[in-house]
């Protein structure tokens, strides 16, 4: 086989081995940035119009010296200080992300370094092996295990000031985090929890080399790199099956190995079922209609700490243990499906969650389908979790804690380049708000609220009390991401979520193009609550916005928050939320904006388009179109309302309502 490649000519030989190619499509991201164009549209509005409110608010929000939380990040100290900045720099990241994600499997280190970069951490600097120019199958096995090798010693170097307790306390605790999480507690219930979290959260920013998970990350990622793939599966297309076998193993094997840091398995072109209980540190699977289940690109025990998984085609169904697929648990967990359309059973901890490590789960192609509980598909506590979806029109469901959420210490992101989407989050866990605002309503109630913190949440973990040696275990929010780059996409999620950011948490939810459809609840649509930052932009499409409520919609912040809400674009877009509140709404010392850019607009809102209450800034601005304020009600009974096209109105000193 090498012979006959050979016998076609170098050229012929040079387009199979392994290079990053090019992008598919080459598009400026960057030029579709909005937050530093839209500041000078708006800033000069909001100074003319607020001059006495907004320069006391500012500095209130800078200083967060007296707030009780372990950890903060710069990002979130950044946008508090200084909005614009802050909110502009979230944004280019979203934006290089989706490039680097655009480019493939090749640009996942890329993702890596860009949203890690966001939380302050950097990998350490590495020289990755150069992929062997060759068809010869031992050469390229050769390579494989030198990766997982380095990959190995990376590990090793990130724990090597942990003692054996705290690598087994690193792995075994994150399975109570991801069952047991929630971003508020009122002791003494829970206060057990809060301080393990904390313990949890202490070890891996003062003994962990968390660079060297990230280099440790980058390598194995390399190895879904599809012409050094492409090269893999010509070298062994003609191997003959092995006749041992593994328990949990069935179909064609070509290769079983085993080595010092786990089991080397690469299955062959018909069905497969992969039923793993001990992990293994890689298996490769060049196709058919396979079946996963178990410890999938997960780790099995605190010894084996990193694992992945790449499955080069056919509709594959993986059923993951809990934390048993794509997660990252004091170690490095990935799984690539290059194509086919498959199905994810997700448990909790899986689909891409990193816990004190980094888990990747990357699909490039198919039209897929994403059933999660919680704490799932681009989520994490102190680590790196990240879902890539490449193409097809894909469905995303969870209850919560999921599809792009940052706990504490965590960065967690969702990003689906192309096709149609239906993203849905919410329905297990009922609200708090339920106790004092519906505490007769049933689950089946339209008053019935629950919680979701997730479609872009980033959230921390607040202790509510007023004894400060229990407040002192808060845990400052990390950053949840949700971005879709292209298609016709449906979102609906209960309270907290789609761009919300929660006790020092960020939120940022970017939908790049098509005509789209927002349903949220209660703190949805670029949101933000205690010291947090919600940023959501849907950048063109005549897009559709509603929700139950009762509260917080648009860019709405409360208690010392910043929250920017955009629709850009010169179509029509539809505001239906007649039973809640909203746009550009703030309440004790927050900064919320709702922007729209553009088209003939209709509003059909009960109460909001531009309040600011409390020493808070709250600005509602549309800045072109013949708009339909008709479904607004008056401000006083048998009075016209003041929000009418081509008018700018102050209710109070912190209150902007502008159309142009």
């Amino acid at each position: 086989m090498a012979l006959s490649v050979l016998l076609g000519g170098c050229a012929r030989l040079s387009t199979l081995f392994a290079v990053t190619p090019p992008p598919d499509q080459q598009i400026d991201r960057q030029q579709q940035a909005m937050v530093t164009r839209l500041k000078n549209l708006v800033e000069p509005e909001l100074q003319d119009n607020l001059n006495v409110t907004l320069p006391a608010l500012r500095k209130s929000l800078a200083d967060q010296s007296n707030k009780a939380a372990k950890f903060k990040r710069n990002l979130v100290l950044r946008t508090l200080a200084d909005p614009w900045d802050g909110l502009a720099a979230l944004e280019q990241a979203g934006l290089l992300a989706s490039t680097a994600a655009e480019s493939g499997v090749e640009g996942l280190p890329a993702v890596i370094d860009i949203l890690e970069g966001g939380m302050d951490r950097t990998g350490a600097s590495f020289a990755p092996l150069t992929f062997p120019v060759t068809l010869a199958s031992e050469e390229l096995l050769t390579f494989l295990t030198d990766v997982l090798e380095q990959a190995y010693q990376d590990r090793e170097q990130a724990l090597r000031h942990l003692s054996p307790q705290d690598r087994e306390f690193l792995f075994s605790h994150a399975r109570p985090l991801v069952e047991q999480f929630t971003p508020q507690i009122t002791p003494p219930a829970h206060l057990a929890e809060a301080e393990a979290a904390v313990t949890y959260a202490t070890l891996l920013m003062q003994q962990v080399d968390y660079g060297s998970l990230i280099t440790a990350a980058q390598r194995l990622a390399r190895l879904g790199n599809r012409k050094f793939l492409q090269q893999l599966e010509i070298a062994l297309q003609h191997r003959k099956p092995v006749a041992q076998s593994i328990p949990g193993i069935t179909g064609d094997i070509l290769l079983i190995q085993q080595t010092s840091y786990g089991l080397l398995v690469i299955g062959g072109y018909g069905p497969n079922t992969y039923d793993l209980d001990r992990g293994a540190a890689l298996i490769i699977d060049l196709g058919g209609n396979d079946s996963y289940r178990g410890v999938i690109g997960a780790s099995p025990n605190s010894d084996l700490g990193n694992s992945i998984v790449i499955d080069l085609s056919g509709n594959d169904t993986y059923q993951p243990a809990p934390l048993g697929l794509a997660t990252g648990r004091a170690g490095i967990g990935i799984v690539i499906d290059q194509r086919g359309d498959d199905t994810y059973r997700l448990t909790p901890g899986s689909g891409g969650v990193g816990l004190a490590g980094l888990g990747i789960l990357y699909d490039g192609e198919g039209h897929d389908v994403y059933e999660g509980s919680r704490f799932t598909q681009g989520a994490a506590f102190g680590g790196f979790g990240l879902l890539v979806d490449r193409a097809g029109d894909d469905r995303y469901t969870s209850y919560g804690y999921a599809l792009g959420f940052g706990g504490p210490l965590g960065v967690g992101a969702l990003i689906d380049v192309a096709g149609h989407d239906a993203y849905e989050c919410g329905g297990r866990y009922p609200s708090a708000y339920n106790e004092t605002e519906a505490p007769h309503a049933r689950p089946q109630d339209p008053s019935f609220q629950y919680d979701c913190f997730g479609l872009g949440t980033g959230a921390g973990l607040r202790v509510f009390s007023k004894q400060p040696a229990q407040r002192a275990q808060s845990l400052a929010g990390g950053w949840g991401l949700l971005i879709d780059l292209a298609g016709r996409d449906r979102y609906r999620s209960a309270n907290f979520s789609q761009g919300h950011g929660y006790f020092f948490g960020v939120g940022v939810k970017l939908d790049l193009a098509g005509d789209d459809e927002h349903q949220a609840a209660r703190y949805g649509h670029g949101s933000a609550a205690h010291f947090g930052v919600g940023l959501t932009i849907d950048y063109q499409g005549k897009d559709r916005y509603g929700s139950r409520g009762p509260f917080y919609n648009g860019g709405t912040a409360w208690d010392g928050s910043v929250a920017l809400a955009v629709d850009g674009g010169s179509d029509s877009d539809f505001y239906d939320l007649p039973t809640s509140t909203g746009l550009g709404m703030a309440d004790l010392g927050g900064w919320g904006l709702f922007i729209e850019e553009g088209g003939a607009d209709q509003y059909a809102i009960s109460r909001g388009l531009g309040l600011g209450a409390d020493t808070s800034v709250g600005a509602f601005l549309d800045l072109e179109g013949r708009d339909d304020y008709s479904s607004v009600p008056s401000a006083k009974a048998g009075a016209r309302p003041e929000r009418l096209n081509r008018r700018t109105y102050l209710e109070n000193q912190g209150s902007l309502f502008i159309d142009r």
